[in-house]
């Protein structure tokens, strides 16, 4: 990854041709634009793409590190200006919420190629005859009992503050086995490499994109395939007598703001509708920092000069 040497330069220089012509339509720039850090890599690089973004319009730029559910009431109280990578999927009932009472607002999509389920360092399929398919964990259930899970098998999920979906599935499917929340991404990528290096038995909770697939061969465990009748009707899936007996659908993320984000940033909010972020270039700056040991500031750095190609014209529009 080719680095720069001297962006801030650069990022000050267009702020004074990009910026300052349209003082009237920046809005206030002097005021912080507060962009909220999640607990994920991924979010952590989109987020500061934009950011940096942002400052070469001109505008000033924090960010604030929040909790995935207590965010958005700090975006509600407008403490928060934006929150860039949610995943609907997993923003609990405090989103629609909010957004109903007319205290946060979607940007829009950020365009992320997304899939998360069940996975599986791949020599699970040996250890787990029958996988990917769902039900091929009934039957291998006593190679997944641990300690703290006995006597049902062990589904490693997400960190206990990202919500309950493994859980919910668990209990949806009626099977014989116990979400075990991780503490954090790095515990989840910690076990997962561990598991492929040694061979032990591990079925997890997870998502893509994500830099770890470019090291470890793994598997998606087959869940029944998502249909919107899986919410409501208890007769759909597997379990006469529960919803929610299916996979997830391709999550969608959205990029979410304060309801008066776009009064008081016009440009900026006008940026934020048109930013995107590309998944695979997302996996290779996330391999860089987390397991090449990169500076996220290097990498980010240069993403933004060498994809200059792609935001000017976001920017452009934005301050016409």
């Amino acid at each position: 990854m080719k680095m720069i040497q001297n962006l801030s330069a650069a990022l000050l220089a267009g702020a004074s041709t990009l910026g300052m012509a349209q003082a009237a339509e920046m809005g206030a720039v002097d005021t912080p634009i507060k962009l909220a850090i999640n607990e994920w890599t991924g979010q952590h690089i989109t987020t500061h793409t934009a950011g940096e973004i942002l400052k070469s319009m001109g505008y000033t730029v924090e960010y604030v590190t929040a909790g995935l559910y207590p965010q958005f009431t700090a975006l509600g109280d407008g403490d928060l200006a934006a929150s860039l990578e949610i995943w609907l999927n997993n923003a609990g009932d405090i989103y629609p919420k909010m957004k109903e009472a007319g205290k946060t607002v979607d940007i829009g999509p950020l365009g992320l190629e997304t899939r998360e389920s069940w996975m599986y360092p791949i020599h699970m399929e040996e250890t787990c005859p029958g996988l990917p398919d769902w039900k091929a964990l009934l039957a291998c259930k006593d190679v997944l009992v641990t300690a703290d899970t006995f006597p049902k098998g062990r589904i490693l999920s997400y960190p206990a503050d990202w919500g309950t979906r493994s859980a919910d599935i668990i209990s949806a499917l009626d099977i014989d086995y116990k979400a075990i929340p991780a503490g954090s991404e790095g515990a989840l990528v910690a076990e997962l490499k561990s598991s492929a290096a040694r061979k032990t038995p591990l079925v997890m909770m997870f998502w893509k994109p994500h830099w770890v697939f470019a090291e470890v061969e793994a598997g998606w465990v087959e869940l029944p395939a998502y249909e919107p009748e899986c919410d409501t009707d208890p007769a759909w899936g597997p379990n006469p007598n529960a919803t929610g007996d299916c996979g997830v659908a391709p999550p969608i993320t959205m990029k979410v703001a304060w309801s008066g984000f776009e009064e008081k940033w016009p440009a900026a909010y006008a940026f934020l509708e048109e930013f995107k972020m590309n998944t695979a270039d997302q996996e290779r700056m996330m391999k860089a920092i987390d397991q090449d040991g990169e500076k996220i500031e290097d990498v980010i750095a240069a993403y933004v000069e060498e994809t200059k190609a792609t935001w000017t014209p976001w920017v452009e529009a934005a301050q016409q």
